[in-house]
């Protein structure tokens, strides 16, 4: 959310956003539209987070994995929305700007809208984010915020420890996706989402790639498509 502000404004006279602000949504989107320069602001239960620049290997690379692997996926089925950092306006506490976001548009049953600002309001069917460590904010309160405003689908990528969660919301907790015998994970609600999470920890993004297809082959993707449209 950087949109630009005219010369001679009254940004001066705003306070600034910084991390540990307790703000109200309304004044949090004030004090970050006023400042162009900061790339990424979260408000989290009401507090604000302004993220650190970002590294290459513990989140640029695994960030750009992950819309490659969600890319394709979205231009293989018709109907469905994939967008990199966008503001999301969840409820009047919480607006994170997840690292990816997958929707179905709202014109086809889509949980959440485009707002006549351009903003996403409502839970995303599906979110992603790109942590540290089992330690980070997006296992925790972030878990607790997507769960409880009912993204149906939470990945967090730990880059640091290796790991790849995949949550499913089932009866209003997040319950992990497990790997078949073949190692793949296979969404939910998305039909033929299908990920080879060993082969996406070690960056093998053709074989990566080449899974997925099978998935976007899938009877079970094309009934999703006939049902979208």
């Amino acid at each position: 959310m950087t949109p630009s502000v005219k010369h001679g404004s009254t940004v001066g006279k705003i306070p600034p956003l910084e991390s540990g602000d307790r703000l109200t949504r309304p004044e949090f989107e004030r004090r970050y539209t006023a400042r162009p320069h900061v790339k990424k602001a979260e408000l989290i239960e009401g507090v604000v987070y302004v993220a650190s620049p970002l590294r290459f290997k513990s989140h640029g690379q695994p960030h750009g994995d992950l819309i490659v692997w969600l890319g394709n996926y979205k231009v293989a089925t018709p109907g469905l929305d994939l967008a990199d950092n966008a503001t999301v306006r969840l409820d009047l506490d919480n607006e994170p700007q997840p690292d990816v976001v997958l929707l179905i548009d709202s014109k086809l049953g889509g949980q959440a809208r485009i707002s006549d600002d351009d903003y996403i309001e409502g839970a995303p069917e599906l979110v992603a984010e790109i942590a540290a460590s089992s330690s980070s904010i997006d296992m925790h309160d972030k878990k607790w915020v997507y769960r409880r405003n009912g993204v149906q689908e939470y990945i967090v990528w730990q880059v640091l420890d290796n790991k790849f969660n995949w949550f499913s919301l089932q009866n209003g907790e997040y319950v992990p996706l497990e790997a078949d015998a073949n190692g793949i994970i296979k969404s939910l609600i998305f039909p033929g989402l299908w990920l080879a999470v060993s082969d996406l920890l070690i960056g093998n993004m053709v074989q990566v790639l080449a899974v997925l297809q099978q998935g976007v082959k899938s009877s079970e993707h094309v009934a999703f498509i006939q049902k979208l449209l």
